[in-house]
C-alpha cells in the first residue's frame, strides 16, 4: 500500500510486534490493518488516535468480515483487497470527503509495484517478502483465502523478478533470502516454471508455501532446487483421515507424508509443515501422539496451532450452525493458539491442554536436537541454517516456558 501511495505523501510503516506505536503522531491519517486476534488492540489504537483528531482507517481480514462491528471504531473501513480503492480513499481524505466504507474488489496483479522495503525496520530478519500469485485453488474449511482473495491470479514474471532483484538491504541474509508470501506458488505449473527459470541467474535462496502434489513432479522439484529453494511449507493439518475430511483436505494422504517429504529431502530442501489440533476427528490422545509422528514422517520444522473458526471460513459457518462457538470469548482468543469453540470429542479445556502437551513435546530439547542432527545428512546450507534457527528458536521458547499465548 505504501508503494501505491502518491509521492507527495510522507509515510511511516509500523509493525507493532517489532515497534511500539507512538503515543502521539503528526500524521493526518492512520491506517491500521489487522487480523481478528489483534482486533481489541486495533480498536484501542483507533480510539486513541481519533481522540487526537486524527483520521483513522481500518482494513485487513477482520474488518472485511466484521464491518458492522469495526465501523464503530474507525472513520472509514477498507474491505477486501485494498489496491482498487486506496488512491480514491487518499484523495477523498485530502478533500475532506472521506466515505465510511471502501469496498476493494479483486483485480489483476499486472500493475502492482515493488513494495517499499526501505520502510521496514532492520529488525525484520527477512525483508524481501514477495507475492507472485494471489489465491488458492483449494478450499480448506479453516481458511478465508477463497473468499478474501477469490480465484487464482498471477503477476507478470518480470514484475516479480524486479522485486527479487531489489537488493538495498543492510544484511547479507536479507539480500540472499526471498520469501514468497503466496498461498500456493506452484498451483499453475507453467507459470511456476517460467518464474523459476527466470530466477536461475539471480542465485537467491527462497522459500514458499505449496501443495503436496509437487512431490510427484520431479522436473519441477529439480527446477526448484536449481533456482535456490531452501524450504517449502505444506499444510498437512492432520494424520487422521476423518480430521482431513473435516479440513476439506481429502487430497492429503497421511500414509504418503513420509514419501512426499523424502522427495524434497533428496534435493536438500527443508520441509515445514502445519498441523492443526481440534478437528472433529481429533481426540486428546491423537493430538498428543502427533509429536512422535511428526518426527517419524521427517518434518523438519512443525507449526502447531489450534483450529480457529475465523469469520469467512467454512469452519465458522459450521460452528455457528451447530451452536458451537464460545460466544463469551473475545477476539483476543482468535490467534490460532486458543480454543474458541466446543470440540467434538473433548472439552475446550481438554483441547487446550492436549495442544500444549503436543507443543511442549514437539519442541522439547530431544526432538529439536534430533531434527537438527538428522537434517545434517540431507539439507543444503541455506536449508540447514533455516532448520537449525527455527528449531532452536522454538526450543528456546519451550525451555524458557514461553508457550503459545493463553488467555
Amino acid at each position: 500500500m505504501a508503494a501505491l501511495t502518491p509521492g507527495h505523501h510522507q509515510i511511516r510503516v509500523i509493525h507493532q510486534q517489532l515497534e511500539t506505536p507512538p503515543a502521539e503522531t503528526e500524521a493526518d491519517l492512520v491506517a491500521i490493518s489487522f487480523f481478528s486476534g489483534f482486533a481489541p488492540e486495533a480498536y484501542r489504537l483507533a480510539r486513541h488516535y481519533r481522540s487526537q483528531g486524527k483520521l483513522v482507517v481500518g482494513g485487513g481480514p477482520h474488518v472485511t468480515y466484521a464491518e458492522d462491528e469495526a465501523c464503530h471504531y474507525f472513520d472509514a473501513l477498507v474491505t477486501g483487497e485494498a489496491e482498487s480503492v486506496w488512491s480514491q480513499l487518499l484523495e477523498d481524505a485530502e478533500g475532506g470527503e472521506l466515505k465510511p466504507i471502501y469496498r476493494g474488489v479483486p483485480q489483476e496483479l499486472d500493475n502492482l509495484p515493488t513494495p517499499r522495503y526501505d520502510l521496514l525496520p532492520d529488525r525484520f530478519f527477512i525483508k524481501r517478502v514477495v507475492q507472485a500469485t494471489r489465491g488458492c485453488p483449494f478450499h480448506c474449511s479453516f481458511c478465508t483465502v477463497p473468499s478474501l482473495n477469490p480465484g487464482f491470479r498471477m503477476r507478470p514474471v518480470e514484475k516479480v523478478l524486479a522485486d527479487i532483484r531489489y537488493n538495498d538491504f543492510k544484511h547479507w541474509w536479507q539480500r540472499k533470502l526471498v520469501w514468497f508470501w503466496d498461498d500456493n506458488l506452484t498451483a499453475n505449473r507453467h507459470y511456476a516454471r517460467e518464474l523459476l527459470n527466470g530466477m536461475l541467474p539471480l542465485k537467491k535462496w527462497w522459500l514458499t508455501q505449496a501443495s503436496m502434489d509437487i512431490a510427484r513432479d520431479e522436473s519441477l522439484l529439480d527446477l526448484m532446487k536449481a533456482s535456490g529453494c531452501i524450504g517449502v511449507f505444506f499444510g498437512m493439518e492432520s494424520f487422521g483421515a476423518e480430521s482431513l475430511q473435516d479440513a476439506h483436505k481429502s487430497q492429503n494422504k497421511a500414509e504418503q507424508y513420509a514419501e512426499t517429504i523424502q522427495a524434497l529431502h533428496q534435493r536438500g530442501m527443508c520441509v515445514m509443515a502445519g498441523f492443526i489440533a481440534g478437528f472433529d476427528g481429533d481426540s486428546p490422545a491423537t493430538i498428543k501422539a502427533m509429536a512422535q509422528r511428526l518426527y517419524e514422517a521427517g518434518v523438519d520444522v512443525p507449526f502447531l496451532s489450534i483450529l480457529t473458526p475465523f469469520r469467512g471460513s467454512d469452519a465458522y459457518d459450521k460452528m455457528v450452525a451447530e451452536n458451537r462457538i464460545l460466544t463469551e470469548r473475545g477476539w483476543e482468543f482468535y490467534n490460532g493458539y486458543n480454543v474458541t469453540f466446543i470440540p467434538n470429542q473433548m472439552s475446550p479445556q481438554e483441547l487446550l491442554l492436549a495442544h500444549r502437551q503436543l507443543w511442549r513435546e514437539a519442541f522439547s530439547l530431544k526432538y529439536s536436537f534430533l531434527r537438527i542432527l538428522r537434517s545434517l545428512r540431507y539439507l543444503r546450507l541455506g536449508a540447514f541454517l533455516m532448520c537449525m534457527f527455527m528449531n532452536a528458536f522454538y526450543c528456546l521458547k519451550r525451555l524458557r516456558g514461553n508457550e503459545p499465548i493463553s488467555f
